[in-house]
């Protein structure tokens, strides 16, 4: 159904499918409402204060389990 021309019922060709998705695409783009520039700078830099926190859990998670294999491998092996 969405490949057909309403008008007169035909299917459309490879090219008019493109060009209507082409066409769809800059209508919905226009519907888009866009950040402000303090508002992308505002949320880039909560972005990035969240990726920091999530690295530095993550660091300390990391180097607390080797430490624990290192001592549980340890304790196994002797």
């Amino acid at each position: 159904m969405a490949e057909t021309n309403l008008a007169n019922g035909r299917k459309l060709t490879f090219g008019e499918r493109i060009k209507k998705f082409f066409k769809d695409t800059k209508a919905e783009l226009k519907k888009v409402t866009w950040p402000t520039k303090e508002q992308l700078i505002h949320n880039t830099g909560v972005i990035i204060v969240f990726i920091l926190i999530i690295t530095a859990i993550l660091s300390v998670l990391d180097f607390a389990f080797g430490r624990m294999f290192f001592a549980l491998s340890s304790i196994l092996s002797a």
